[in-house]
């Protein structure tokens, strides 16, 4: 149990770790308004589901490439303004404008056009999105060199973040109403505006009011110009080479990919069971239920599970709380058998409290461990610090797995028997959905705990890294 309290140096002001949760908020917010938009690029825009399906895939396969360039670039920047700020100034208003100027499609323009504007515009908006995230990540492993603060900081802007998550459902609703717009169309272009001037406003905070590293005990920075591009290129792979080599990050990333990916995988499926099994295929009395599923299911997460992972982190270090976590989010993905029952639909949110304890979990205390591990990776393999690459590949496992998830999320449909094409679902197949629903997240969470077991990076551990690291760059 820690009993240790965090030096008064060591604290993140609150205004600083809202403007930091500003920018968590809108990290959430732009990738789940894009899932919602890209549904409606079928039905308002009349896009063939093939060329949908590219149209999501391949910027994620150029995203996985900029993302540890990215990193790396801001790892390297030196600047009197910072080496992760203007990057973030930057890439919110090139985010945010250019997430609206992609969803003002002209569902009369052919689709071949149309495939195009959407395949270049996404490309740019990707490297605005990149080159905002980035450095973000980066800058919050930076905020704080305490052990528990850094739990406390991530905790704070996860809570900020899962604002997002109780907002986008309800993007379905809106868009699809005709008593608000016209067309669907119609609701894609003006929503888009509010959701990227939005983004603008909340991305900017964090290059306004966060305090960066000082800088001046930051040595053994490449210099970054085009005359060095290739010998940059080759120090970002060794970079790599270095950061995988890192046992407990590897660790991190093994976990992550497991809980997320697992819940990602059937993510879906909780729609499906509402409308198949609840109310029989009909969508009209399934209504807004799983909207508000997702709504109460990110409310809880916020309002309850971020501050009780964030004490238990404190009380028990981040490795025991993410192991307690993750057995009690398992023990609510085995209460969804009894939840979803028909003849009691509110029974849906019985098991949420303890469902949502993995994924809440899971960023809380997997971004506070790899602020960690920075410190270890300076320990172990000297300046430059690496903070930007480390979240760059961090969260580069979290896309592919996504993307990974989705596409076996789909088999899973198919193995199970789905048929979209019906209303009624046979009792076989509902049968099967439920339980690849439960024994899918609950099977990979377990996996995910096996693998966190021998992670060593303990709070006496972490701290004793901490001061031979402020010995070594003469700090007082």
């Amino acid at each position: 149990m820690s009993d240790v309290r965090t030096p008064v140096q060591n604290k993140i002001p609150l205004g600083q770790k809202a403007a930091f949760g500003a920018g968590h908020l809108v990290n959430n917010l732009l990738p789940g308004a894009l899932g919602v938009f890209s549904f409606f690029l079928l039905t308002a825009f009349g896009m063939d589901p093939f060329l949908a399906g590219l149209l999501g895939g391949l910027p994620r396969l150029y995203d996985a490439i900029t993302d540890p360039i990215m990193g790396y670039i801001s790892d390297n920047t030196t600047s009197k303004y910072g080496r992760r700020k203007p990057y973030i100034l930057i890439g919110a208003i090139w985010s945010g404008l250019m997430f609206i100027a992609l969803w003002q499609l002209d569902p009369a323009n052919s689709q071949t056009y149309n495939f195009w504007y959407f395949l270049i515009l996404s490309l740019i908006f990707l490297t605005g999105n990149t080159m905002f995230s980035t450095p973000l990540m980066g800058l919050g492993y930076e905020m704080s060199s305490d052990y528990n603060e850094r739990t406390r900081l991530m905790g704070f802007s996860q809570t900020v973040g899962q604002l997002a998550w109780m907002i986008v459902p309800w993007f379905w609703v809106i868009i699809a109403d005709p008593d608000l717009f016209e067309s669907q169309a119609v609701g894609v272009h003006r929503l888009s505006v509010v959701v990227g001037v939005a983004c603008v406003l909340l991305g900017v905070l964090p290059a306004l009011f966060c305090k960066e590293i000082d800088q001046t005990n930051l040595t053994n920075r490449d210099e970054l110009t085009l005359k060095n591009l290739m010998n940059n290129m080759k120090s970002l792979l060794r970079s790599m080479v270095l950061i995988f080599k890192n046992k407990p990050f590897v660790r991190l990333c093994g976990a992550t990919f497991l809980v997320f990916n697992g819940f990602q995988m059937v993510a879906s499926f909780s729609y499906f069971i509402i409308v198949f099994y609840l109310f029989k295929g009909d969508y009209g009395s399934a209504g807004t239920w799983p909207a508000w599923f997702s709504t109460i299911s990110a409310l809880v997460t916020a309002v309850l599970i971020i501050p009780t992972i964030t004490w238990m982190s404190n009380k028990w270090g981040k490795r025991k709380a993410f192991i307690v976590s993750t057995v009690l989010s398992i023990i609510g993905y085995l209460l969804k058998w009894w939840g979803f029952n028909p003849d009691n639909p509110w029974l849906i949110f019985m098991p949420i409290p303890l469902m949502v304890f993995g994924i809440g979990g899971l960023f809380t205390l997997m971004m506070s461990m790899t602020a960690d591990v920075c410190d270890l990776d300076e320990l172990n393999n000297g300046m430059p610090r690496k903070e930007g690459t480390f979240g760059a590949i961090y969260w580069w496992m979290v896309k592919l797995g996504q993307g990974l998830a989705l596409v076996l999320g789909g088999l899973v449909l198919k193995l199970v028997g789905f048929d979209q094409n019906v209303a009624v679902q046979t009792t076989e197949t509902l049968t099967r959905l439920r339980l690849a629903d439960i024994l899918v997240p609950a099977f990979t969470a377990g996996l995910a705990i096996w693998v966190m077991w021998g992670y060593d990076l303990t709070e006496g551990k972490a701290k004793e890294i901490k001061n031979e690291l402020v010995s070594r760059r003469g700090e007082l």
